[in-house]
């Protein structure tokens, strides 16, 4: 009984000296440190990713500018895909750029597409008067706002979007370089000194055999001729995305050509007003005097168009480009 006893207190007294509590938890507190702002900005801040559109135009006017230059940026893409895959092994590249490296096209290109839009600007609200010309379709600003370009209404009707490419019954080597939005804009785009730098002009004569001729003659300025640009950007599209392997090359058909037609019409202009004055200063000449300034005229009429020639406007699509102090025609190509 006493041996019991004692076990009882002993264990009792375990107890007492030993409590099971449960274990107490302490709250871990969450401190939040504001991190420093970065004492530099982004590398690419500012950049201008879409190409501007002016708020002179409307939202008709505005949606088919944007679907335009969403088209120029992707033959401008294509036309870089495919020189970064075959470089200048490619054959409609030595077409173009005979054996020209391909870095600078390839520039170009790759410039349009994705580099900064800053300093272009296309607008609707015809500031020059120009769109008031029959015939205009629209026209880079020139000296009086070199990044900007404006877009007449008759662009609206011409322009096929490039869904449509080989299709109306167009080639590359006759048809126009302006007949899709994404050729047109292209060459807007490489008028404007924050794309084409003042570097990218039109050197060749002749449109597409020009183009082609001066490959084969002057390779190092076809890398940076406007229309070799345009021709290369939609027959690299032609042949690699929309007639696959084929494209819609044409056969060059020779017609009579803008320049042609314009210096002929200046030569009768010349030939008209040169009679006209010969009759008021001579009234009682008699017909065998006339016949004779009629031929003199006409046997000075090659010097004096040579000589007009030398500096007059140059006709390229739907407008002119002329020398510095050369006034521009009032009436586009013929």
């Amino acid at each position: 009984m006493v041996a019991y006893s004692s076990l009882v207190l002993l264990g009792a007294s375990a107890a007492v000296a030993n409590p099971l509590f449960p274990r107490q938890h302490t709250a871990a507190s969450t401190v939040t440190v504001t991190a420093p702002l970065p004492s530099s900005t982004a590398w690419n801040a500012g950049a201008v990713n879409d190409y501007p559109i002016h708020a002179s135009c409307n939202a008709t006017q505005k949606a088919y500018i944007q679907k335009g230059l969403k088209e120029t940026i992707t033959i401008s893409r294509q036309a870089r895909d495919h020189i970064l895959r075959w470089g200048n092994s490619s054959s409609i590249y030595q077409k173009y750029f005979g054996k020209a490296a391909t870095g600078e096209p390839l520039g170009w290109f790759a410039k349009i597409a994705d580099g900064n839009k800053a300093g272009t600007l296309f607008r609707c609200d015809n500031p020059d008067g120009n769109c008031a010309q029959t015939g205009w379709a629209g026209h880079w600003r020139g000296s009086n706002a070199t990044g900007e370009t404006v877009i007449c209404d008759p662009s609206y009707e011409l322009r096929r979007p490039l869904e449509g490419m080989c299709g109306h019954g167009w080639t590359v080597a006759n048809g126009a370089t302006n007949f899709y939005w994404a050729g047109d804009l292209l060459h807007r785009l490489l008028h404007m000194p924050a794309v084409g730098e003042g570097h990218v002009e039109h050197y060749s004569v002749g449109k597409y055999p020009g183009v082609l001729a001066m490959a084969k003659t002057n390779s190092s300025y076809s890398v940076k001729d406007s229309d070799t640009l345009q021709y290369f950007a939609l027959e690299v599209y032609a042949h690699d995305v929309a007639v696959p392997g084929v494209g819609c090359v044409g056969t060059y058909t020779a017609t009579s050509t803008p320049a042609a037609a314009a210096t002929s019409s200046r030569a009768a202009s010349s030939a008209a007003s040169s009679a006209a004055s010969s009759a008021a200063s001579s009234a009682a000449a008699s017909a065998a005097s006339a016949s004779a300034t009629a031929s003199r005229a006409a046997g000075a009429a090659p010097a004096v168009t040579s000589s007009r020639a030398a500096q007059s406007c140059t006709p390229h699509d739907d407008h002119w480009h002329c020398p510095p102090g050369v006034p521009q025609p009032t009436a586009p190509p013929a």
